[in-house]
């Protein structure tokens, strides 16, 4: 059923985060509704849109970071390209600021 993807230790730990925010952000919710907040984002949002937003933001630093892997490996003459979990730690930190700045 799951064979269309390459479930790898990181993917699985990506979608994973994924799920414990969800869960987190609907608990959260339950004990406190959400207002709008204006942060360095040009709108107000809530914290589901700053998920959102990060989220989003966290799939695009993914994507770059492995499609630019083998070309980093050439730039900073690497024997192999740089691990995927670099990316997994740059992606949640962004998350993270967009979160709590946002």
């Amino acid at each position: 059923m799951l064979d269309w993807m390459v479930w790898t230790l990181p993917v699985a730990v990506f979608f994973g985060c994924i799920v414990l925010m969800l869960a987190g952000m609907t608990l959260g919710e339950l004990r406190s509704p959400t207002r709008l907040r204006k942060g360095f984002l040009p709108i107000a949002t809530t914290r589901g849109d700053r998920l959102f937003i990060g989220l989003m933001g966290a799939a695009w630093v993914n994507l770059i970071f492995v499609g630019l892997g083998e070309r980093f490996a050439a730039w900073f003459s690497l024997e192999k390209p740089p691990s995927v979990w670099i990316s997994f730690v740059i992606s949640m930190l962004l998350l993270a600021f967009i979160m709590r700045k946002g």
